[in-house]
């Protein structure tokens, strides 16, 4: 359950003023499609312009200005293969996280993935339900493993429930779990944390466990138009998944953007701060009106529908305000990004005048 994806086919469609097919449209998302979007997307090919964009978790304060700033500089050199530029932000990473190069790998790995390539691959993949605050059950991952497990996904802070488990417990999971199976650990909203709760599992990485830990641009840091992550893991994992990685993962301009934003505090600071004030407003009203939510520590919140899931979503869309729903657990949950306090405001004024 552990995702993101479908906003894109509504803005790609607006822009170039064309339906998406449903097949495009699976491949460049990062999460599963549920039936209610498939329905009111196939239904309503042709939107009218997204003015507020709650689906995809974007962080609406960036890029920053440091990131600004170095993609104007590295304008000059976008006629040049990024060879160099992907050896030194390697480097880098490296050094950001406390292991040696060999430990990175840059590009944009995104959920479906894993998925994809394990039935590529004719593996299959098993889905284990969140408890019944909407939190991993690590406890229910450990009993679905088997003889012929070969890989554990781990998403903390989860997506789409927003929820966080105490680092304390993933991290003995993690740690015993890695030496039966490879454990890959999402920590795609792990600034979204406060600094003092962000306990990375690199920690593992660097004391040799089976762990792969991915990290994104797109999020706290703004970059998500620019597609550029990394993975950290043990170097014998790293030239195994090299093998089928392109040989130019990123390019200049976005090696230039994600290099300058890696160590702009002060940026990531003001998001987590304004984030929190506008995810407020939110969950404020979600409270008034006895809603049930995950407790997000991210920038987005996903509730119980209640009603009509695709009527609400269809509604908002009129208005010009993207949001999700997800089928979970033979129900319908909307999952909100959170924007701007500005834009929190409209959207609860706009759902609370929904006619469903």
């Amino acid at each position: 359950m552990n995702a993101r994806r479908e906003w894109l086919k509504t803005t790609l469609a607006m822009a170039a003023g064309l339906p998406i097919a449903t097949g495009l449209t699976n491949q460049l998302m990062a999460a599963p499609v549920s039936k209610a979007e498939r329905d009111f997307f196939g239904m309503n090919p042709l939107l009218p312009p997204m003015k507020i964009r709650l689906a995809s978790n974007e962080n609406p304060y960036g890029p920053s200005e440091k990131a600004k700033q170095a993609i104007q500089q590295r304008f000059s050199e976008a006629n040049r293969y990024p060879f160099q530029a992907v050896t030194e932000f390697r480097e880098t990473l490296a050094k950001h996280e406390g292991v040696s190069a060999d430990h990175i790998l840059s590009g944009f790995p995104t959920f479906p993935m894993l998925m994809t390539y394990a039935e590529a691959f004719k593996a299959t993949w098993d889905k284990v339900n969140m408890n019944d605050q909407l939190a991993y059950d690590y406890d229910a991952v450990a009993k679905q493993i088997k003889d012929d497990t070969r890989l554990v996904f781990i998403c903390n802070p989860n997506n789409p429930t927003g929820t966080l488990v105490d680092p304390a417990i993933v991290k003995s999971f993690t740690e015993e779990v890695s030496k039966k199976v490879p454990v890959f650990s999402d920590e795609a909203y792990i600034e979204f944390l406060d600094p003092s709760q962000q306990m990375s599992m690199v920690d593992l990485v660097r004391n040799g466990s089976n762990v792969i830990v991915s990290r994104t641009f797109s999020k706290i840091h703004g970059l998500a138009g620019l597609r550029i992550g990394y993975i950290i893991a043990k170097p014998d994992i790293i030239r195994k998944i090299q093998r089928t990685h392109p040989g130019i993962p990123n390019n200049q301009l976005a090696i230039a953007a994600a290099h300058a934003s890696l160590g702009d505090t002060a940026f990531m600071d003001m998001s987590r701060k304004k984030n929190a004030e506008a995810r407020k407003i939110l969950t404020d009203y979600l409270d008034k009106k006895n809603y049930f939510y995950g407790k997000s520590h991210t920038n987005f919140v996903m509730f119980d529908a209640k009603t009509d899931a695709a009527g609400k979503l269809a509604q908002l869309a009129q208005q010009g305000i993207a949001i999700r729903v997800w089928d979970y657990n033979g129900m319908q949950w909307l999952r909100v990004s959170v924007g701007t306090s500005e834009e929190m405001k409209a959207f609860v004024k706009a759902y609370e005048e929904l006619k469903v």
